[in-house]
């Protein structure tokens, strides 16, 4: 069921399955909406509850003023939790999303560097000029392997056509929320509860290089590497995920 609720004064678009052994709260990517999760989920319904937003300055939600901000996110994801009367979640993340997430899709707990910065400062600029489906467009692909560009040809056009949907000046508010989150490594290092890394050996945006530093800089993590897949392993290789995710909640 999908439904408009206020957190935090705005207005955020939520999808609820209702019905299932435990919950996940799915965090889509940057430039993505709840419905990028919607083929990976239908397996596993309805084994679980699978709540899903759309994240501030994304979709068909609003956005905070001029900064969506990593934290701000956090308190919606806490706020849509309450709403939907959830007392107990695992929250899943992709890239974006992730920085919030016991579930790590392509993501990690690194802040910013100065030279990321000043590429999302350039995007911003791009957004400012009307080139925000030109982004989309160049950027949606690239988050694919090679290898599996032509097969995933419609879901790539799918989530670059509901892409239109973004408001740019909410997609230029979580862009300065990405440039100003804080680093969570030592956060996440000293966390008790199971964390979860999942990792593409083909990913344009997170190389092996740096997919060995995370591993190495959450030693506790469970880790799934996916050999056939870039930066959105759950479209990619979504059965493997799928039994991963699973494992990880303890569901047969």
């Amino acid at each position: 069921m999908e439904f408009f609720a206020t957190c935090k004064g705005i207005p955020i678009h939520i999808s609820d399955s209702k019905k299932g052994e435990k919950t996940v709260l799915l965090m889509h990517g940057y430039l993505e909406t709840l419905y990028v999760w919607d083929d990976f989920t239908t397996p596993l319904l309805p084994k679980l509850r699978i709540i899903s937003i759309d994240l501030p300055g994304h979709g068909l939600s609003g956005s905070h003023m001029t900064n969506n901000s990593i934290e701000f996110s956090s308190e919606i994801a806490k706020e849509v939790l309450d709403i939907c009367k959830v007392e107990t979640a695992c929250i899943v993340g992709h890239s974006m999303g992730g920085y919030i997430a016991l579930v790590l899709m392509h993501s990690g707990p690194l802040a910013d560097t100065e030279e990321k910065k000043i590429d999302r400062d350039r995007e911003i600029a791009l957004i400012h000029k009307a080139k925000l489906q030109a982004i989309v467009k160049m950027g949606i692909p690239k988050m694919f392997a090679h290898e599996n560009l032509r097969k995933l040809d419609e879901k790539i056009f799918e989530i670059v056509e509901i892409a239109e949907t973004h408001d740019p000046e909410g997609i230029v508010a979580s862009l300065e929320g990405l440039k100003t989150r804080q680093d969570n490594t030592e956060f996440l290092r000293n966390y008790d509860s199971p964390l979860l890394l999942v990792l593409g050996m083909h990913d344009y945006h997170i190389p092996m290089e740096k997919a060995n530093l995370l591993i190495d800089l959450l030693p506790k993590a469970e880790k799934l590497v996916l050999e056939h897949s870039g930066h959105i392993g759950f479209l990619e290789e979504p059965e493997i995920v799928q039994k991963k995710l699973l494992d990880f909640l303890n569901i047969e």
